[in-house]
């Protein structure tokens, strides 16, 4: 093994080289790099990726110069500015983003309701159909926006009252 991780061997007088060396060399991630591999056919050859050289441990091996050779064309004919930008976007799973576009209507939406349940004095049944007949959006974003908004309704009812009442607790022996 000539480095930690068997990523590159000497096989045959020449080094060979894994995904994973061919991944930290040219900063694309693990499915580009599988796509490369899969589609190989669909590119010109000067841009088609390596064939493979040798199988070890049931991990496949590209000449090293080859691999070089192919992404000093792709960097020429295609650039780097997607590379990291293969696959699912960042984000919660459900649909934030880190924070986007969609956080910010839904907290906009939390605000009405909030607003909706202090005038009220509360949750009142058909509230997220009402204000989406009202505002606009669909029923089911307004009722997850509702869920949100009484859980903060409701945790700032409960500081309300415990600042109202200062005595501490006191226990019974």
């Amino acid at each position: 093994m000539s480095e930690a991780g068997a990523a590159r061997w000497i096989v045959d007088g020449r080094w060979v080289v894994s995904r994973a060396w061919v991944m930290a060399y040219t900063g694309a991630s693990a499915s580009t790099v599988n796509r490369w591999c899969v589609q190989r056919e669909r590119y010109p050859e000067a841009r088609r990726f390596p064939e493979v050289v040798c199988t070890l441990n049931r991990t496949h091996y590209y000449a090293q110069e080859a691999v070089e050779a192919f992404w000093a064309a792709w960097k020429t004919e295609v650039g780097t500015g997607r590379l990291g930008a293969a696959g699912r976007r960042p984000g919660d799973g459900r649909g934030n983003h880190g924070g986007g576009h969609s956080r910010a209507g839904r907290d906009r939406a939390v605000a009405v309701i909030l607003a909706e349940l202090r005038r009220a004095g509360g949750y009142r049944r058909g509230m997220a159909a009402r204000l989406a007949r009202e505002h606009g959006g669909g029923e089911r974003s307004w009722q997850r926006a509702v869920t949100e908004a009484r859980t903060l309704y409701e945790h700032s009812q409960g500081l309300d009252d415990a600042e109202a009442d200062p005595r501490p607790e006191q226990s019974v022996s």
